[in-house]
């Protein structure tokens, strides 16, 4: 009985901690390996810039205009998705309907 209590708590501890640590490096092996020039990224001190160069085990990202870091491909911990082009017309306005602009006017 005690030896069928280990090999469960053996295959919960597999299940719940060595296979979700595998597809993590999985997939941050999947995405060092498909880095292209022009992607922003994040690396894992938290530094934003736009890939200018990969070589096999260095990337090189640009910053700032004119401006390379010379960073480990390993250190690279995300790409950021690019933001989605926006109306600027939108951000005139705070409320979406006239009701919330009202009830603002009168609690003031």
């Amino acid at each position: 009985m005690q030896l069928l209590i280990l090999v469960i708590m053996m295959g919960a501890l597999y299940a719940f901690m060595i296979v979700p640590q595998q597809r993590r490096l999985k997939a941050h092996n999947a995405l060092l390996s498909s880095l292209e020039e022009g992607d922003v990224v994040v690396t894992n001190s938290g530094i934003h810039g736009a890939v200018a160069e990969v070589e096999d085990k260095v990337v090189w990202l640009e910053v700032a205009p004119n401006v390379e870091l010379k960073v480990s491909k390993g250190s690279i911990a995300e790409r950021v998705s690019e933001p989605q082009d926006t109306d600027e017309s939108d951000d005139d306005d705070i409320y979406e309907d006239d009701s919330a602009l009202d009830e603002a006017e009168e609690d003031a």
